[in-house]
Order: C-alpha cells, then sequence, then structure tokens
C-alpha cells in the first residue's frame, strides 16, 4: 500500500493508517497532513469493488454541485483496481457527536433533517443515476445468489433469520407508490460530519441515485434507534412528515440487510 500513496501527487512520506469505519468492501486509509496540507483520505476497491470506487467517484463529481462532499484529489483506474484520493472533511461523524453529546440530540437530528431536505431537493431530472427498488433489488437477488450477504449482521429484529426469509418477507410489503427523490443510498450516522456543531457535509456517497425518499429516511431512522425512541420521531417531525409509511420503511430497512 505504501509503493501505491507514495507515486499519489505530493503525498510522500505522509503518515497513514488504516480507516475501518463502513461496509463498503473498499480499503480506506487516512494520510495526514503536511503543513498547510489537508488530511486525506485513500480508497482502494479490487475487482468488483473497483467498480463501487469508480462509482463513488463519478457520483462525488455530479453531487458536488449542490452538497458539502470531499473534493477529489485524484483517481487512478486499471482494469482491476480503483484507486480514489480525496479531502478528508474536518470534524466527526453524528454517531460520534450524539455519542459524546447526548443532550444536543435534538439540535442534531435537527440539522440531518434540514440537510436530508436539502438533498431531497435536488430536481430528479438533473440526476444521471438510477437506484430504484427495481434496480436495487436485482442488485440485492445477485448479492444472495453469490452468498455475500452477512446474515449475521442483520437488525436485532431479524436476527437468526436466514437470507431467503429476509427475501420472502421484504416482497410482501410490495407494492408500493414511489415517492423518487435523489438519494444518498446510506444516509448513515458515520457517513455525516459535524464541526463545532454544524452538519457541514457527507461522505461515502457511491450509492447516489433516485429512489424513494424512504431508503435515506430508513437508515437513518433506524440509526437513531441506537440512541432514542423520540430521535427517531423527532426526525420525521422535522423532515415534514406526519404520518410515516412504516410499510416503506420496514421494505428498505430489510433491502438494506443485503447489502
Amino acid at each position: 500500500m505504501k509503493d501505491q500513496i507514495t507515486h499519489l501527487p505530493d503525498n510522500a512520506d505522509r503518515p497513514c493508517t488504516r480507516d475501518n469505519v463502513g461496509q463498503s468492501g473498499a480499503t480506506i486509509y487516512r494520510l495526514y497532513g503536511k503543513p498547510d496540507a489537508p488530511e486525506l483520505f485513500l480508497k482502494h476497491g479490487k475487482g468488483s469493488v473497483a467498480n463501487d470506487v469508480t462509482d463513488e467517484m463519478v457520483r462525488l463529481n455530479w453531487l458536488t454541485e449542490f452538497m458539502p462532499l470531499p473534493t477529489i484529489k485524484h483517481f487512478i483506474r486499471t482494469p482491476d483496481d480503483a484507486w480514489l484520493l480525496t479531502t478528508a472533511i474536518p470534524g466527526k461523524t453524528a454517531f460520534q457527536v450524539l455519542e459524546e453529546y447526548p443532550d444536543s440530540g435534538e439540535n442534531i437530528v435537527d440539522a440531518l433533517a434540514v440537510f436530508l431536505r436539502r438533498l431531497h431537493s435536488i430536481p430528479v431530472c438533473n440526476c444521471p443515476f438510477n437506484s430504484d427498488r427495481v434496480f436495487r433489488l436485482a442488485q440485492a437477488q445477485s448479492r444472495m445468489n453469490n452468498g455475500l450477504v452477512d446474515a449475521s449482521d442483520f437488525d436485532d429484529e431479524r436476527n437468526g433469520w436466514p437470507v431467503e426469509q429476509v427475501w420472502k418477507e421484504m416482497h410482501k410489503l410490495l407494492p408500493f407508490s414511489p415517492d423518487s427523490v435523489v438519494t444518498h443510498g446510506d444516509f448513515s450516522l458515520d457517513n455525516l460530519i459535524f464541526d463545532e456543531g454544524k452538519l457541514i457535509g457527507c461522505i461515502d456517497v457511491g450509492r447516489v441515485g433516485i429512489a424513494d425518499r424512504y431508503q435515506d429516511l430508513a437508515i437513518l431512522w433506524n440509526c437513531l434507534g441506537e440512541f432514542s425512541p423520540s430521535l427517531q420521531k423527532r426526525l420525521f417531525q422535522k423532515y415534514g412528515i406526519d404520518n410515516p409509511d412504516m410499510n416503506k420503511l420496514q421494505f428498505h430497512l430489510m433491502l438494506d440487510e443485503f447489502f
């Protein structure tokens, strides 16, 4: 890994550590700052994961017009590998902030809701990426058929379920009318960055695309459940939904189990 890092522009002799947060399948390294230079992240993918890293690069390029994101510093693609070098957004994840400042939970959720509304207000006609349920179900089925779904990582309410049972129960929740917006795709507390009390950006945008708004709402709602049901309720209130669609919510939570 060190050899690859030193061949990237202006990165020789930077100390680096591996970042183990997230479940993208990519290898991620944090490159610490030189004098007057920001910290950087280097993401490497091999095989099919190289395609995921490439997807993230393309989406970063597009979404940066609308949302605060890391800046791409360099990208390399070979037939088998992809390397994406970006700036690190300074600050802490929303999860870290909620853990450190539990009394600020309501203010944090309010900021998350405003940020999500901003993302979802991007005109769908401007987005070139499709992530609707037909597309995602096809991906999920492929992962299931190839033994790539980690049943040991299922949410507590599905603990011990075989993958096929999740697939079956998920389909019982169909059909429903889509409410399509531009979604992040993995709008979790670990992918939202706060600094000095303000939400300043998001990361890991490789799943950005047009999908039902509950794709993002469900994941964030589920994350907030680790802290308080009242924060889950407040999310929908501040986002502007008086009566959450629990059918859609459960469908998207089950769908996320496959990724």
